[in-house]
């Protein structure tokens, strides 16, 4: 019989996560996962940045790429629903709706019900650019007092309000959008002055995405994303960690505790938006964008989360079986219409058994909830697959191998349970 799990201090997260760099994968279908080459193209900026200006691409003024994005989450407390815990960007459609527009900060029950993880997606300023987030409360700061989730959703609010904001035109020839680096910063700078916040902190990933297929990346800590074109993974955003479960993170610091740091030393960690990690890609037709939080990293491996996109996106027709001859995605109006008109089925509560025993899913569980569009579909099932696998004490994810590793005392096995929060891209061309 397995032990019983008792809170170990590495558990206690500065934040928590293990998501490494491995080899990357092409996933065949009807053969399994094949390696491919590595990716490492990550460059980590060190300088400070003092005002709130326009990224240095200039795009095209005429839209090249449409992306339906959707956002699927899930407290670690409460069962998953997958009809309720979801929200759904779509520029392929007739309307568009950001996550947190309008929203009064007072209103806590108006945030989305994902825990101590929060998103925002947004168009910039009305364009056809788009800027969004995954962002992952700090959990160790309820030893203190704090509901880490005030520092994840007002970063969030602060950084979509930034990002609606920014202005379309600039004195240079063209529309710009705003460097996602600096968008975290102005983010940061409004929670640190936001008197509503005591205390708090969290890891941040952090996107915009042009019309033109540009996508740039600001990554802090262990949240993450996955860059798939059809049935290949391209890349992965490596962690950035100081040591074992410990992240890079913001951190807001009440004066009571900066004044015990200043008697004693032991300072926390405290990182800013220009220690994250940035990336540039170049998008085509048919890719997908994964962005998560570590509850979606603990759980499933990079691969893992490859398996379910290509296994969806070959049912579906968004993506040519390769025994075919192709590995393409499909046309352009084709996906557009996949896009808008898929629709799939979820079980409201993942291993229900299993949730059942620890208090996580209620006891009605197991009824089939219908999510309709492509992204939404995606999102939803990584979600779901996180879920079940945080839940599954058989089942050793990214998190169980790392403990096994480092801390082979602790016997650990299983999945671990936390906050899930997930965003899918698809790209479709105009």
């Amino acid at each position: 019989m397995a032990p019983a799990r008792t809170l170990r201090p590495f558990q206690t997260r500065h934040c928590q996560s293990f998501l490494r760099p491995p080899n990357l994968y092409t996933y065949r279908y009807s053969l399994g996962l094949a390696k491919s080459q590595e990716h490492g193209s990550v460059n980590r900026s060190s300088a400070s940045i003092r005002t709130f200006t326009s990224s240095s691409t200039t795009f095209s003024s005429n839209p090249k790429f449409s992306y339906c994005i959707s956002a699927s989450y899930s407290d670690k407390k409460k069962p998953l629903d997958p009809s309720r815990n979801i929200h759904t960007h779509d520029q392929t459609g007739q309307t568009v709706k950001d996550a947190y527009l309008p929203l009064n900060k007072e209103q806590k029950l108006a945030r989305p019900k994902s825990g101590q993880d929060s998103f925002f997606i947004a168009r910039i300023n009305k364009s056809e650019h788009t800027a969004l987030a995954v962002v992952d409360g700090v959990g160790g700061w309820e030893a203190s007092g704090v509901d880490p989730a005030d520092f994840a959703h007002s970063l969030c609010e602060y950084m979509s309000s930034a990002a609606s904001t920014f202005p379309s035109q600039s004195e240079t020839k063209g529309s710009q959008i705003p460097n996602p680096q600096e968008l975290l910063k102005i983010g940061t700078d409004r929670v640190m002055a936001d008197k509503t916040v005591h205390a708090g902190g969290s890891t941040a990933c952090v996107a915009t995405i042009s019309s033109s297929g540009v996508l740039e990346v600001a990554n802090l800590g262990d949240s993450g994303y996955a860059h798939l074109t059809p049935f290949r993974l391209s890349s992965i955003s490596p962690p950035q960690t100081h040591a074992f479960n410990t992240p890079f993170q913001l951190s807001k610091m009440p004066p009571k505790m900066l004044e015990q740091v200043a008697l004693f030393g032991n300072k926390p960690y405290a990182e800013s938006a220009a220690d994250a990690a940035l990336t540039t890609h170049k998008l085509s037709h048919g890719d997908v964008l994964v962005f998560a939080t570590d509850g979606v990293w603990d759980n499933l491996s990079p691969q893992d989360t490859l398996q379910i996109v290509s296994k969806i996106m070959l049912n579906t027709g968004a993506w040519r079986d390769p025994d075919m001859g192709s590995t393409a995605a499909a046309g352009k109006q084709h996906l557009a219409e996949i896009v808008r008109e898929a629709s799939q089925k979820f079980a409201s509560s993942p291993h229900r058994s299993l949730a059942a025993k620890t208090g996580a899913l209620n006891s009605q569980g197991g009824e089939m909830k219908e999510v309709k569009n492509l992204s939404a579909i995606l999102a939803t099932a990584i979600t779901h697959e996180a879920k079940a696998a945080s839940l599954d004490r058989k089942r050793d994810g990214p998190f169980a191998r790392e403990v096994q590793k480092y801390y082979p005392q602790e016997n650990w096995t299983g999945g671990k349970a936390d906050d899930i929060c997930t965003i899918v891209i698809v790209v479709v061309e105009n």
